[in-house]
């Protein structure tokens, strides 16, 4: 999965890994983020094109596919995709 926020500057692992079954915590810090800037999560399977999971300006959104939910802080300065 890959995280851009429209206009921020987006910090996060370079590289997480999970086996099949076992959820993961996708956590990103984006200190700069403004008003009106959305959060966009995204995945890319191998020879696949990216495929957006979810978008959000502030709220925390359950994802349908693949199952999880995206959460967002308070401030806006981190979002977490859990999977």
């Amino acid at each position: 999965l890959a995280v851009a926020a429209i206009t921020a500057q987006v910090q996060q692992d370079p590289f997480l890994e999970t086996t099949e079954g076992t959820g993961i915590d996708i956590k990103c810090s984006h200190p700069n983020i403004r008003t009106g800037d959305f959060i966009h999560f995204y995945r890319q399977l191998p020879g696949q094109r990216p495929q957006l999971v979810a978008v959000t300006a502030k709220a925390t959104k359950e994802v349908r596919a693949p199952e999880g939910h995206l959460r967002v802080s308070a401030d806006r300065r981190w979002s977490a995709l859990w999977l």
